[in-house]
């Protein structure tokens, strides 16, 4: 089945960091809906991967959206770096401060789109009294820091959960899963009410001629 309105956000943590400019006009080509930029302290997670620098070098490379998702504790300071960088949408966890609703101020009030990650165990009520203010929902369906992890199948329900606490409020907010996702688990994410698609591995295996194959297989096409 082909779902037209599902984006694919392949997450550069999986492409070549030697020639990212590259591997982002590949994927840019191929059909990447949105650029998903995996940042990470070695503290909030335990992994290191880039900062604003390399946001801002990469910028001129795409016109596509750059989905920033910051795993970085504290965050609040990073937010006006990663926007000048040319974040279009900045996602945190709400672990990462001690103001949420701060932090999603904060974002909102440098022009860019703001982002709740949900971390396997985070539970929904971490999104109360902050739907009326996002634009997007991040699941993670694997516990965030490493490429490569297998699909945690309980999100399933989390994700079907927050479907319904979104399509209640009226109002358009994007839900984004991540960690996983394949051709094999891509159908069940969609089914349970995703219409965003984080995926690494499944979108840059196989190297650049493969990208758009990739890609059409997330989609169902």
């Amino acid at each position: 089945m082909v779902h037209p309105s599902v984006r694919i956000a392949p997450s550069i943590l999986s492409a070549d960091f030697a020639k990212l400019g590259e591997e982002i006009r590949a994927i840019d080509k191929a059909g990447a809906d949105w650029i998903h930029v995996d940042v990470m302290d070695g503290h909030f997670v335990p992994n290191i991967t880039i900062g604003p620098a390399v946001v801002k070098a990469l910028r001129p490379h795409t016109a596509k959206p750059f989905d920033v998702h910051l795993m970085i504790s504290p965050v609040d300071q990073y937010l006006e770096a990663f926007a000048e960088a040319g974040a279009d949408i900045i996602s945190f966890h709400p672990e990462a401060g001690p103001h949420p609703h701060r932090t999603v101020q904060s974002i909102k009030a440098l022009g860019k789109q703001a982002g709740i990650v949900l971390n396997p165990a985070t539970p929904l009520s971490a999104l109360d009294y902050l739907m009326g203010d996002i634009d997007l929902v991040l699941v993670m369906s694997v516990n965030p820091g490493f490429g490569g992890q297998s699909f945690i199948k309980s999100q399933l329900d989390k994700i079907a959960d927050i479907r319904r606490r979104i399509d209640a409020s009226g109002r358009d907010i994007r839900l984004e899963v991540d960690g996983g996702v394949d051709a094999k688990t891509a159908p069940q994410v969609i089914a349970a009410g995703a219409d965003v698609l984080v995926a690494g591995t499944a979108t840059f295996k196989g190297g650049p001629d493969q990208y758009a194959a990739n890609i059409a297989g997330l989609k169902g096409q």
